[in-house]
Order: structure tokens, then sequence, then C-alpha cells
């Protein structure tokens, strides 16, 4: 029996994309990738030197834009999130700023959701605005609020979804949808979700952005960013901002986070599974309006979750009632660690009305949904009987 040849190669899975997407190895035939700290690359002669400059020839030139580690590490999570290609950054602010200071200019104007992480808003309502760049911040659900904020001036969407701290969620093929109505640049913080439960891209997103710190680390051990998205808009356009002023991923950094990208689903799946029964250990503590997860079908957006995510992420927020309530509570914690970072391994918890969005206005914090008495958990993969019990006992210690 004859078998076709013109078939469509099978795309490797998930987990097989995260642990050999970007795999290369020198003429050592080292079985773990290969670490490179040096700063500058040599050439075989002043030719070929000037035609790797000139870009004529591929190779790597001087570590700030190009190096064999941080190409690992951009290759992988590219192929994870489905993006043809992927720039890495210091951090996920260098990741974010550069997008905005590539793609906007004096008289423009932005629109972003008003529940992003604390220092995008700070970002938009200074720097940008230092440079002539107006920003609009909207409520994240509200698809009308979106469309009436685009403006003639208008150039890029900019959102988080789920939101920090918050969990609201935008529909992503409503706002893909209206990008291309106005023709605008589509952009999504992806982190909490992380390209395991959920990809931007495939609902019509033009980049995806990460703090790479956060969940694609795992274990709060290193500082990093990304971007994804189409070869053709990074390259022609980030690559040379990149270039040129140096928010330069480490090669250090980029080989941890290669490293950690190897075991993202596999933690991902652990977390959500704790997640789900954290969330619903407090649901039966807690009146339903204080508890906020997407999980729960209480949440008022659970069905666009449950169509939008594969799974519904390991970030709990708890709603006490006052600050008080919440600072007693997080200090009777024994096993989560109070941290402004999300995302590693052990469940971590913080207060983001005095931390992450400290240095936002109470009436922006309020706008945002972020009240004095919310708590934010990132839940770890202890075992679950355990986070549940640490929970039970704040709770008793804390609340009246």
């Amino acid at each position: 029996m004859s078998h076709s040849t013109d078939s469509p190669a099978r795309q490797p899975g998930l987990a097989t994309t995260a642990l050999h997407a970007g795999r290369r190895m020198t003429e050592e035939r080292e079985n773990s990738p290969a670490l490179f700290l040096n700063s500058s690359f040599v050439f075989a002669s002043a030719a070929q030197a000037q035609a790797i400059f000139a870009g004529s020839e591929e190779g790597n030139i001087y570590s700030r834009f190009t190096n064999p580690s941080v190409n690992a590490f951009e290759e992988r999570i590219a192929a994870l999130e489905g993006g043809e290609k992927a720039l890495a950054t210091a951090s996920g602010m260098a990741a974010i700023t550069t997008i905005f200071l590539t793609f906007l200019s004096a008289g423009d104007h932005l629109v972003l959701s008003r529940s992003v992480f604390g220092s995008t808003t700070t970002i938009a309502n200074t720097l940008l605005n230092r440079f002539g760049i107006q920003s609009t911040q909207v409520a994240l659900s509200d698809l009308a609020a979106w469309r009436q904020a685009i403006t003639p001036a208008t150039r890029m969407i900019y959102l988080e979804t789920p939101a920090n701290p918050t969990l609201e969620l935008a529909d992503l093929s409503a706002l893909a949808q209206l990008a291309e109505e106005h023709h605008l640049l589509l952009v999504v913080d992806n982190v909490f979700c992380t390209p395991c439960l959920q990809q931007p891209l495939s609902y019509g997103a033009h980049l995806v952005v990460h703090s790479a710190t956060k969940y694609l680390d795992g274990q709060g051990r290193v500082l990093g960013g990304a971007i994804i998205g189409k070869r053709s808009l990074l390259m022609d356009h980030i690559y040379p901002f990149i270039r040129n002023t140096g928010p330069t991923l480490s090669p250090f950094n980029a080989w941890v986070l290669f490293k950690g990208l190897e075991t993202l689903p596999v933690r991902i799946e652990k977390q959500c599974d704790n997640a789900e029964q954290v969330a619903a250990f407090l649901l039966h503590k807690l009146p339903t309006t204080a508890v906020h997860y997407p999980g729960l079908t209480s949440h008022p957006q659970h069905q666009l979750a449950s169509r939008q995510m594969r799974r519904f992420g390991a970030i709990v927020c708890l709603d006490l009632g006052s600050l008080a309530a919440a600072h007693r509570f997080i200090d009777q914690l024994q096993l989560a660690t109070i941290t402004a970072n999300l995302g590693d391994v052990r469940t971590l918890v913080t207060h983001p009305a005095t931390t992450t969005h400290g240095r936002l206005s109470p009436e922006m914090r309020a706008a945002a949904g972020i009240t004095d008495g919310l708590v934010r958990l990132s839940i770890g993969m202890e075992d679950c009987a355990d986070i549940l019990a640490d929970l039970e006992q704040a709770l008793a210690r804390s609340l009246p």
C-alpha cells in the first residue's frame, strides 16, 4: 500500500516544544545547551565582518543584539506562543517600553486597559506623555468603551487578560476585529496565562509580551522579557530599537529562562490544579463576590474564560473588605511568601493596593477595581492540602 507524502507534517505538542524548540549543539556535543557569556564574536576575515555587519551573511556580532544563548530562548518562546519570531529583553517592563517607543511617536494615541500592571500605567501617564503620546484607559471588558476611545490618532491597543490583579477578562477575538477595522496594533500581555493556557496570536493579536521573570522562569531566579509576533514586524521595527538602545537580556538569564521553559507545561498544570481547589475552598469560606477566579461559575466572565483559555490559571484573588483585614490575613500566612512577584513554584501573596499598584492614585485604583481589601495569591506547586491548611488558619486568625 502506498502512502501519500504530501500530508502536512504533524505539529509537536506543547510539552515536546518546550523541551526541544531552540536546541542547538556546538562541536563539543553538549546535551544541555552551552552558555555563551562573551560580549563579542570574531570573524574569519575582514570580508566576513563586512558581510555580517551588512546583513548579507548571518552571524553573531555583539551580545547586545546577537547572542546564541539569547537566540535559543527566543526560538523556544516563539514556538510555544505560535509566533514566527521572538525578541528578548532585560525585563518585562523593558519589553513593554520597547513596544511603546518603537511604534508610538509624538502626536499618537494609545488605548489601554485600566487593569494593567501598575508600572505600565505609570509609563503611559508619565513617560509617554512627556514624549507627546496621549493615552486613554478603558474598562477591559467593555468593548463599547474600547471602540469609543479610538481616535484618528490612535495607533495601538494594549491590554492584559486576565487582568492584574482583578482577573477581569477581555474578549480577544472582538478586540482583534476592532483593531483590524481601525488598522491598529493589538498588543497582549500574556503573563498570567503563558502560552500553555492562551495564545493571543491565534485570536488575532499582533504582538504578545511577557515578563519572563514570572511563570516562564518559574522559580524567581532571574529577570527577563520577551516580545513575540510576525518576523517582519519584529525584525523591521523592534529589532533596530533593541540593537541601538540596548534593553538587552543577559546570556546567563536567557540560559536560565531557556531551561525554565522545559518544565513550564508541567508546572502550569499542577499550579492550575491547586488554584482550582483553592478557589473552591475560599468560595466556601467567603462571600461569592469576595473570591475572584475565572474558573468559578460565579465569575462574571466564566464562559469567556472557558472559550478563550485552556485552563483558568494559577492566580486567585480574594477581597477581605479593608486594608487592615487584608494585612492581617497576609501576616498570618505561614506557607505563602510575601512578595510582589508571581508565577513561582512556591505560593506567593501580595497586597496590590500598597505594593504593585501603590503608586497609582486612589481614584485610579478604584476605577481598575483594586480595592484596599484585595489580596492576590499566586498558587504554587506545594501539596494542595498544605496550601489549604495555611489559608484556613490565616482566615481564622485574621477575620472577625
